[in-house]
């Protein structure tokens, strides 16, 4: 599993162009699941992402989690983080995961994320046509890779 984590001043997610979300200064979090990844790994993932220390202390240190400032996350469900370029210039997916493990762990991943105390945990839509607006803070971005671990 992956998860790209970014320090967001405000993350905006429209859904079919019609249903817009939005959070305040906290997470934007995309999140892709391997075809041979296991559904147990999502304690260990949100737990890494919702402790991950990339915010600013006194000193500008990044010593703070979004859960020490009480801020937001939104969490958007995106297979082209296991895309394999690693023949020609078109991108392969067969890496990804495919409903029902995708939905799954996507599923799971939130419920996780929501048991900690962040001001709100928002998401996209699983499956659907997105616009995903940010602004990302720093520029501050993380890339959690299970298999690294």
């Amino acid at each position: 599993m992956k998860a790209l984590v970014q320090r967001v001043k405000y993350a905006r997610v429209t859904i079919n162009g019609k249903e817009t979300r939005e959070t305040g200064p906290g997470l934007l979090i995309l999140f892709g699941c391997a075809e041979d990844d296991s559904i147990d790994l999502c304690d260990k993932l949100a737990q890494k992402t919702a402790m991950l220390r990339i915010f600013d202390d006194a000193d500008g240190k990044l010593n703070l989690s979004a859960l020490d400032l009480g801020l937001s996350a939104m969490v958007v469900s995106q297979f082209t983080l296991l895309a394999d370029t690693k023949k020609g210039n078109r991108p392969s997916f067969i890496a990804a995961a495919k409903p029902p493990l995708s939905v799954d762990a996507y599923e799971k991943y939130v419920s996780i994320l929501r048991t900690y105390p962040f001001k709100e945990v928002k998401t996209g839509e699983f499956g659907a046509e997105m616009q995903v607006e940010f602004c990302n803070d720093g520029p501050v971005t993380i890339m959690l890779d299970t298999k690294e671990w």
